[in-house]
């Protein structure tokens, strides 16, 4: 039996300290926070429940796996609750689009319905294209370790498959390919969103991820998907994880091996083994010894040669009454999506807040998230980092609320006005997603995809120091749930039994 410390109790640190705990190893978690979760966020006012991180649930025969290999069901913990209609996308010119909750071919048929010509056909083909792509990336990208661009070249002998996943080709690129109603390409384009990145220099396999959504299907958790967390922290502690909150981790003893951790009250907590579920930029900067980052060196040159992912801007309202035609997921595109990550990424322009951004908002159909009659919105926009110094200062009181309000203006514009139903409302920027997680400007996925080898040159679950590994979203395979789900078995895998 080994002896492991995780550092961080979000959804990667829990899934990954569960899974060892059933193989026999003594697990202790160690959260910088008052609680778990990471950014599994949560808010509450006056019976409005809120999730403020992720609030859809796709590929859950992911955490099906954990928990049945961790002790019984996962709907013993939770509700899946299937939904009829996944999204509400509003287009520019009005325009609106209902996909369904599952089914390609149901897609399909909602798209021809709405948005006429060969769209339908042009949408099949273009899945038909993603599923193939799934079928080459699912295994070795996604649920087996990376090891850099070694883990391409294994594929070259295998010249379909590198057709398939069309390496030097973008998201825009491929969807430009496929398809002819420019509405479906701005649709498309919203996938790079999923990992932080910008459709015009993403890999076009991320065509997976609306693939994924559909062939699969589009869920919510009753209550939020904070209950997803709540269930995996209790499965944790039910089968002997032990967590501490409130701790911060200062630095890894790692000479002559990895030998415990060191907290900022002075304790030393020793260990055989220690996996971090922080962010991989602040494991190889802040919490190794200069010794330890000489070895991680190529990891740290893939870090910086890497675009940081995008942020988000985040309202929560409460809202008295219901809105006509609004459903679980909506999204209100802008005419210009360009711009939004011209601006978000410095293209041709200085790094600011986008002027007139794509709006998201979650307004579950929840009785335990919302009173009777009531509305809960989740409104996420995206965001370029928190940062002072080259970028944007959301740290700043004035710019939060200016943007508010002019978040609201847009959306207003867009012909959803609400200010006069609002019961209270509250706003987290970037830099509170930053102080909250500790994610370097807040960044939602670590690093981006943007470009051919960004998928490349994410950090390895597996580091060149000994018994130290990285888990979550910075991490391979990548942000959200899913991706998550799966980093924790590989880390739990390579580890093995006591």
């Amino acid at each position: 039996m080994a002896k492991i410390v995780v550092i961080g109790a979000g959804m990667g640190g829990m899934a990954c300290a569960a899974r060892l705990a059933s193989k026999g190893h003594e697990v202790q978690v160690l959260e910088h926070n008052k609680t778990w979760g990471g950014k599994l966020g949560y808010a509450e006012h006056g019976g409005h429940k809120f999730d403020t991180g992720p609030s859809l649930l796709t590929l859950p025969a992911v955490y099906r796996d954990l928990f049945l290999k961790t002790g019984a069901a996962l709907e013993d913990s939770i509700e899946i609750v299937d939904l009829d209609t996944a999204f509400r996308y509003q287009f520019a010119d009005g325009t609106v689009l209902k996909m369904p909750g599952t089914g390609i071919g149901k897609c399909a048929q909602a798209i021809g319905d709405t948005l006429g010509g060969n769209s339908a056909d042009q949408w099949r083909q273009f899945m038909r294209r993603a599923a193939d792509m799934w079928a080459v990336t699912r295994k070795p990208f996604l649920e087996s370790e990376l090891h850099g661009l070694k883990s391409l070249l294994a594929l070259t002998w295998r010249v379909n498959d590198i057709r398939t996943i069309a390496p030097t080709k973008t998201l825009r690129d491929l969807a430009n390919h496929y398809l002819t109603d420019p509405r479906l390409i701005t649709l498309v384009d919203r996938y790079a969103t999923y990992t932080g990145s910008d459709p015009r220099q993403a890999p076009a396999a991320l065509a997976t991820v609306p693939y994924v959504e559909q062939m699969f299907g589009a869920y919510h958790v009753a209550g939020g998907l904070r209950e997803l967390g709540r269930a995996l922290y209790e499965r944790a502690t039910s089968i002997g994880v032990t967590f501490e909150f409130d701790c911060t981790v200062t630095n890894i003893a790692t000479e002559p091996r990895v030998s415990g951790v060191t907290l900022d009250d002075g304790r030393f907590i020793s260990a055989d083994i220690v996996v971090a579920n922080s962010d991989a930029s602040n494991v190889y900067q802040y919490l190794l010894s200069p010794a330890a980052q000489l070895t991680a060196k190529s990891a740290r040159k893939s870090l910086a040669k890497a675009t940081p992912s995008l942020s988000g801007f985040v309202i929560l309202r409460a809202m008295s009454g219901k809105t006509p035609d609004l459903e679980h997921h909506n999204v209100f595109f802008p005419e210009n999506y360009d711009d939004e990550f011209n601006s978000i990424f410095g293209i041709n322009k200085k790094i600011s807040p986008v002027a007139e951004p794509t709006i998201y908002i979650c307004s579950p159909n929840d009785p335990k998230m919302t009173p009777r009659g009531d509305e809960s919105w989740f409104m996420l926009i995206n965001a370029p980092r928190h940062d002072p110094n080259d970028g944007v200062d959301w740290s700043n009181l004035e710019l939060k609320n200016s943007y508010t309000e002019q978040i609201l203006s847009v959306l207003s514009k867009r012909g959803f006005e609400s200010r006069d139903r609002v019961t209270w409302q509250d706003t987290i920027t970037p830099a509170d997603l930053e102080k909250n997680t500790l994610a370097p400007g807040g960044s939602i996925y670590g690093t981006s995809s943007n470009g051919m080898r960004s998928a490349f040159l994410r950090p390895e679950n597996v580091t060149k120091i000994p018994n130290l590994y990285l888990v979550g979203g910075s991490s391979h395979p990548g942000g959200g749930l899913p991706l998550v789900g799966m980093s924790a078995e590989i880390v739990a895998s390579r580890i093995g039994r006591a």
